[in-house]
């Protein structure tokens, strides 16, 4: 019916009071219980039902890696293991960790860290600590751009070059850290590397009341790749 035929948008015969352009809310639960009938079962993606390759952190599997990558070759997998955390203002503590390194076939690499605190028994607590997620990306004269993002509250830029074939270095560009994240933590610089037994360590150190500290490190063995 239109507005000229029923200037004052008055109810239509069918019964229907909401009023026009509005959905009814009884449609839309209904809408939502039957499209539930096909997702309610899902969680997280892992992308092998999108028209893209899948990332691989196994370099037997997958994509190609992109000849752009190779200087970071090594770093390709899923290592998991423990570190240490010095957080400004908290008292050192033990953290389990695992880093994802995977790609899909592009220039870049994506990277993935979790980590979850330890009891004083060295023993998994089932809280969740800090979280990292971004893109490990190489120019084609070997200058690492590393940029992150932290689930407590900052944004980081890191450029390095690899030291070695196995051994990776990275300073801080440029943080900014949000209206509730880490005021107290200053720019940092990290270490890479694969040690004698080809673990995985690292450790970051920031810059705090002006003077460079350790804040985190971990050594990790690898168990996908």
């Amino acid at each position: 019916m239109s507005d000229e035929a029923n200037p004052r948008n008055e109810p239509a015969e069918s019964g229907e009071t909401h009023a026009p352009g509005k959905v009814d809310p009884n449609q839309a639960v209904d809408r939502a219980a039957e499209a539930a009938k096909q997702t309610a079962h899902k969680n997280v993606p892992d992308f092998e039902d999108i028209p893209i390759p899948a990332d691989t952190a196994n370099l037997r599997l997958g994509p190609n890696l992109h000849d752009g990558l190779l200087a970071l070759l090594p770093l390709v997998g899923v290592w998991r293991g423990q570190g240490q955390a010095a957080h400004p203002g908290e008292s050192e503590h033990t953290f389990g960790q695992q880093i994802v390194i995977a790609h899909d076939g592009e220039n870049r690499l994506r990277y993935e860290s979790r980590t979850w605190r330890m009891d004083d028994d060295g023993q998994p607590m089932s809280t969740p600590d800090r979280r990292e997620t971004g893109f490990w990306r190489i120019n084609d004269k070997d200058e690492i751009e590393l940029i992150i993002s932290h689930s407590d509250g900052m944004v980081e830029i890191m450029y390095g070059k690899p030291m070695t074939e196995r051994a990776w270095e990275l300073e801080s560009a440029s943080t900014m850290v949000t209206a509730t994240g880490p005021a107290a933590l200053g720019p940092g610089k990290r270490l890479y590397g694969l040690m004698p037994n080809n673990d995985l360590g690292w450790v970051d150190e920031r810059l705090i009341d002006g003077e460079m500290v350790p804040w985190l490190s971990a050594q990790l063995h690898r168990v996908v790749g």
